[in-house]
């Protein structure tokens, strides 16, 4: 291994620290944010759900756009960093500007459907260029690994800090300000600064290959992107497959774990903290040593043993909120519960990550062309679209189960406690006699949404990645093969 690609290892991941907490502090708590700091009505809930959903959607299909435009783009500086650079700096501004107003009603419901179009937009802009640069990187298939890997703990330790930290800052006794709303501004504008701050070491310190761009840019347009995708099967089975699978990962953390911690043990973000360390903790053993256990085990054996643990993981789950009483037990086989299945689920979106990157080389041997931002803003694209379900899952699930009746109180109580009207003590003493009035089959509607149905698709995921994606490791390094012996052909 080179020194420029020992330097790339520690550079490149280190750069997605605050894009990921970015990341976690939109995706796995706006809708909290607003559920506990703003009065909903069912139709503007229903409101919120559907700028999510659209604008999600909106995003997904920008993704393989946005591949294009970073494709033929020819700077000095590359077809990346431009867009690294721009991107992050404007997705700081608008995070910030949503979590620092004070509307309320339709008025937050109207700003919030513009700040939903401008973050797609713009964090679009440098999550596509990052991962993007994986292929850029090296085409070894062991340096591959390492780098999805590594880029991959980096982004699980920024997510895992702002999962640990939000909800510890945000709600309780411990919140920032005495309340969520002041405390979700000021987060938002610490994690504003962090994220431009770490990706300056990718953009400064990465050298990625750059032949590419003494080839004539092609011409921009929507047939290119959706031909280079249909035109690869490898791709749209994996595209398939992955978006299944990220709909069942993110169910959990979309805002329903939250929801039901609150519920069952008590409003304190300490509690909630502690499900999401310990259930990420297991994540780092497969974010360090993934790479050596993928020399070892082929990818489908792998996906047999963690679909094993898996659903070890979501029986412990709904059995202890089926049959235990609350109580520190039925908290922590909760826990332990979700840590197993978070552990079977994280390995499957590693082999995720790498099976899209690898149908790069399936599609040069195929085309000629390596495509590679395109065919890697599959993986945010997939991630999007995951995450409108996701919303439509969480908003369904709430408004079904009554929920919303006891987040308005709750959120009532914030509002009073952030203008100084109530005192911290008298509003988690209300908030506490508001959560004692949820039913039990209200709190096991939440958890048969947490466990049952990200099983299943879990299962569905595995099954038809066994069936049907054909590019495992011997497959791939004979593609590899052969392409290295067309190019010495070519230049011989």
């Amino acid at each position: 291994m080179d020194n420029t690609t020992k330097k790339n290892l520690w550079l490149f991941p280190i750069g997605t620290i605050g894009r990921d907490m970015v990341y976690s502090l939109v995706t796995n708590y706006l809708l909290t944010f607003i559920l506990f700091t703003r009065r909903l009505s069912n139709s503007q809930l229903a409101a919120v759900t559907a700028i999510m959903v659209l604008a999600r959607i909106f995003d997904a299909l920008n993704d393989p756009l946005m591949g294009n435009i970073i494709e033929n783009t020819r700077t000095r500086w590359g077809k990346f960093k431009p867009w690294l650079l721009t991107g992050i700096l404007l997705t700081s501004v608008v995070v910030y500007t949503v979590f620092n107003t004070t509307l309320q009603g339709w008025s937050f419901i109207a700003l919030f459907a513009v700040f939903y179009l401008l973050y797609s937009i713009t964090y679009t802009m440098h999550d596509i260029s990052y991962w993007g640069m994986v292929p850029a990187l090296s085409s070894d298939a062991d340096a591959r690994n390492q780098f999805t890997s590594r880029a991959t703990l980096f982004a699980g330790i920024g997510g895992t800090l702002a999962s640990v930290l939000i909800p510890m800052l945000t709600a309780g006794s411990n919140a920032i300000g005495g309340s969520a709303t002041v405390a979700y501004g000021r987060i938002a504008l610490i994690i504003g600064i962090l994220a431009p701050f770490f990706l300056f070491f990718t953009i400064f310190g990465v050298r990625e290959r750059r032949d590419d761009q003494e080839k004539k840019a092609s011409s921009f347009g929507l047939k290119k992107v959706i031909e280079t995708i249909t035109k690869n099967d490898q791709l749209m089975w994996i595209a398939l497959i992955f978006l299944i699978q990220q709909i069942g990962n993110g169910i959990v953390i979309g805002g329903l774990g939250s929801t039901y911690i609150y519920i069952e043990f008590g409003y304190e973000g300490s509690l909630y903290s502690i499900f999401t360390t310990v259930g990420m903790a297991a994540t780092a053993f497969l974010m360090i040593f993934y790479p050596a256990i993928s020399r070892r085990i082929p990818r489908k054996k792998l996906m047999d043993i963690m679909m094993a643990i898996g659903f070890l993981g979501y029986a412990l789950m709904l059995l202890s909120g089926l049959f235990l009483p609350k109580g520190d037990l039925k908290f922590w086989i909760l826990v332990i519960g979700y840590m197993l299945s978070n552990f079977g689920n994280y390995c499957f979106y590693l082999i995720m990550m790498i099976s899209i990157i690898n149908t790069v080389e399936y599609n040069e041997l195929k085309t000629g062309e390596r495509a590679e931002a395109i065919i890697t803003s599959l993986r945010p694209f997939i991630t999007k679209m995951s995450s409108a379900v996701i919303a439509i899952i969480t908003s369904l699930s709430y408004m079904v189960f009554g929920i919303t009746s006891y987040t308005n109180q709750i959120s009532e109580l914030e509002s009073e406690a952030a203008s100084g009207a109530i005192t911290d003590t008298a509003k988690m003493s209300a908030i506490e006699k508001v959560l004692s009035g949820v039913q039990h089959s209200q709190a096991v509607g939440l958890l048969f949404f947490m466990s049952v149905l990200p099983c299943a698709l879990m299962f569905i995921s595995h099954l038809l990645y066994k069936k049907h994606y054909l590019l495992d490791e011997e497959e791939y390094e004979r593609i590899c093969r052969e392409l290295e012996e067309r190019k010495a052909q070519t230049n011989a």
